[in-house]
Order: C-alpha cells, then structure tokens, then sequence
C-alpha cells in the first residue's frame, strides 16, 4: 500500500499501482481548509500588489504612486476554479463575501442547491470559463488529461491581465508559457505554491519572472494541516493491520482500480511524463 500524507496520489503511478494490485490511499480532506485559506490569501495579495508595496517599504520607499500602480479592488472580479471539488468548492466560498461573481469547471456538475447558494457559473469546458475570469485558480488533480493544461494556447483565451493562482500541480501549467504570459503582460500575476520539479532549482524561471507571488509548496502545510495528516495516517495504518475497512473517501486505488476520491477525481492511464528531469535534479 502507498500512503499520501497529504491529498493529491500523483507521484504515485496511479496507473502501475492498479496494474500490480497495490492499494493507494491519501488523507482527504487533511488540508483542504489550509490550501483554500492560501488561494484566497494569493487572490488578494496579488490582485492588491501586495508584494510590490512590501518591497517598497523594505527598500525604505514612500512613493505612493509607485506603490499602488498595480493595486485593484477583488470586489467586483469575475473569479473561477478548474475544478469545484474539496479545495475548489471551499476557496469559492471563501471568496463569495467578497463580493465577486463566481464561476467553476469541473467533470462533475455540483448540486442546484449548492449552485443556488452561491450563485455559482458553470462552464462544461476550462476554455470557456478562462475566457470570462479575472481569476483562475486551479484545483484539479495532475493526470494524463490536465499535464500542461495552461500552456501558451489556454493562457492566449485568457482576459488579458488576468491572473492565476495554482496550488494544484506545477506540471498543470507549463513553465515557459506562464514566464512568457508575465513577461508579455498577458498575465498580470502568477501565484504558485507547486513547482516542477521540486524542490525547484535556484536557476528555476518561476523564482526570477515578474509579478509572481510564489511559496515553496506550503498551503497544505500549517502545523495545523499537520495535526491531521499525522492523525490520518495513523487511522489508515491501524485499519490496515486490524484488517478493518479504510474510508471510503481515502481511498484512490483499490483492488485493481481507481475507487473511492480517486474514482471521481483521476483517470486511467499512464503516468505524467517528465520524472527524468527530476530524477536529474542537483542541488546547488
């Protein structure tokens, strides 16, 4: 059996695991709170030039103009996820008091009630929904079919100066379109807290390109996620040797095949390609 402490089986060949009969499980929902709590904080920080006004402060600048030359209001923004699952759904309301309109992509269309309830948009295509945001952030899981999703092509059906938010996957967006986007202006932030690989090399294009707002994969990652990753892991151990039944909702592969979160989330097929550049990486 392979554990996540965490949520997202990726690094797993999900694929190889279904093929030799090894179980997959991760401790949904451990962190689900924590990363949404982060999408919002990125949202607002961006969208307000927040690290530009640091910096100015750091440098012992006053210079307002400078300052807020970058800086708008959230209130108002057209905001969307690629993807309304555990992350997703809570990152939207989370940002419903701030007043935007809400919009979301995902393969499985919520409830009416849930729709009704935050006057949610939805788009049956990534395409369609990237074409009316302000926002995007992403909150799908890696697989065949998401790898390099934002990629020059995706990015170019964006409002221009709109600005994505990805604490998913990095391969999920393709690293030379998103440095590209920013140098163009056709984005005006990227805030990432997952790289490709990781950890990223100093010489990463992601750590230098302009008006990014980056974090070494920690959104998940509060002493408080902590607590609960620890407390999962130990629950599926314990269910593990006592031969008990392990929830449903951990559960990613099973006797062969994808079940439970890992039915409704993954697809069959290989793993992601790129593991070679990792298995490369030399810290320096």
């Amino acid at each position: 059996m392979a554990i996540t402490a965490g949520i997202g089986s990726d690094h797993v060949d999900l694929q190889a695991a279904m093929d030799n009969k090894i179980d997959v499980v991760e401790v949904t929902f451990c962190n689900s709170r924590s990363v949404a709590e982060h999408i919002v904080m990125m949202i607002v920080s961006m969208v307000r030039d927040y690290h530009n006004q640091h910096r100015i402060v750091n440098e012992g600048g006053w210079n307002i103009a400078d300052a807020v030359h970058r800086s708008y209001d959230v209130e108002g923004m057209h905001i969307g996820t690629v993807a309304a699952g555990r992350i997703g759904l809570d990152a939207l309301r989370k940002m419903k008091p701030f007043d935007v309109h809400l919009h979301y992509f995902d393969r499985h269309r919520l409830p009416e009630k849930i729709e009704k309830e935050l006057n949610l948009t939805f788009h049956d295509s990534v395409e369609s929904m990237v074409k009316v945001c302000d926002v995007v952030t992403i909150n799908c899981p890696l697989h065949p079919e998401t790898e390099n999703l934002f990629d020059d092509k995706m990015i170019s059906k964006m409002k221009k100066g709109a600005y994505i938010v990805n604490t998913a996957r990095g391969k999920i967006c393709n690293r030379d379109a998103i440095a590209n986007a920013l140098k163009s202006g056709q984005l005006s932030g990227y805030a990432g807290d997952v790289w490709f690989p990781q950890p990223a090399p100093n010489d990463h294009i992601w750590r230098s390109m302009p008006n990014h707002g980056m974090t070494p994969h920690t959104s998940g990652t509060s002493l408080s996620a902590q607590a609960r990753y620890a407390d999962g892991v130990r629950e599926i151990l314990e269910c593990f040797f006592e031969g008990k039944e392990i929830r449903n909702q951990y559960l990613i592969v099973q006797n062969g095949q994808l079940a439970g979160m890992g039915a409704h989330s993954y697809s069959k097929g290989s793993a992601t390609g790129g593991s070679e550049e990792a298995a490369k990486y030399k810290k320096k």
